[in-house]
């Protein structure tokens, strides 16, 4: 599989912080949608009442500026870096942001013990039953 020049992707979890209410999400969500799409960066926000899990896929530079803003964020904590590197293809061309809600409450949980590989292949498992 060829690598696509420059494109680069991040998987992250985080943590709502305690402070924050839920409807802060739509906020995130919404106003990510738009720098997204600026940054011509694609990607997949699951949130699942506590737990934000989120790839982002775009140019290199642009993908790891939004993980350091994300990391700064006081909406968020414990950002943690699941997996991140080249990426040969986009998964999201149609969504500057897919969002979705999971029921899973222990598949984040679980994703975050996982890094790289593994990490990846859980959040592939989680896509996949997602209706986006």
């Amino acid at each position: 599989m060829m690598i696509h020049p420059g494109l680069y992707e991040v998987l992250y979890v985080s943590i709502l912080a305690p402070d924050q209410p839920p409807g802060v999400v739509a906020e995130i969500a919404g106003r990510a949608r738009v720098v997204n799409a600026e940054l011509d960066v694609t990607g997949l926000l699951i949130f699942d009442g506590q737990r934000f899990c989120q790839q982002l896929e775009g140019p290199q530079k642009a993908v790891l500026k939004l993980i350091e803003r994300i990391r700064n964020d006081p909406r968020h904590v414990q950002v943690e870096v699941l997996h991140h590197g080249p990426l040969a293809a986009r998964r999201f061309q149609k969504f500057s942001l897919a969002f979705s809600t999971l029921e899973d409450a222990d598949a984040l949980p679980r994703m975050e013990q996982l890094d790289g590989a593994a990490a990846l292949a859980a959040f592939e498992a989680v896509r996949g039953e997602l209706v986006l």
